[in-house]
């Protein structure tokens, strides 16, 4: 692989310049020797072009792996896990507030003709 991806390309250039200096520098031979040149960057370039493609695709699955790990966990694989603590205590009654009565005489127990309203969805 490697050669594919460093000697290839070096050797398409070396080509090139080979053309060049066995023209003797005409005009021909440097239009040739160039185009030769630049095959071996385009060969290069397509390597390049195709190992961050690569890298992209390994970091996408990384990514798929670490939601996976927090849907079955419920914390993220770089996180420490949270620890058990004991459940919030319940604030404190309010002295001066009335508790919500079930008949309203001002507000209707629901909508009307209806049910009562659902609490908005989580993400």
């Amino acid at each position: 692989m490697r050669f594919v991806r460093v000697w290839l390309p070096v050797a398409i250039v070396a080509g090139g310049l080979i053309a060049i200096v066995a023209t003797g520098g005409s005009l021909s031979g440097v239009e040739g020797g160039v185009a030769i040149i630049a095959a071996g960057i385009s060969v290069w370039m397509l390597n390049v072009i195709f190992r961050v493609g690569v890298a992209g695709e390994r970091e996408r699955d990384a990514e798929d792996a670490a939601r996976d790990f927090y849907a079955e966990h419920g914390y993220w694989p770089d996180e420490a896990p949270p620890e058990a603590a004991d459940p919030a205590p319940a604030p404190p009654a309010d002295p001066h507030r009335r508790p919500p009565s079930a008949e309203h005489p001002h507000r209707p127990a629901g909508r009307p003709g209806g049910t009562a309203r659902r609490p908005p969805r989580r993400p």
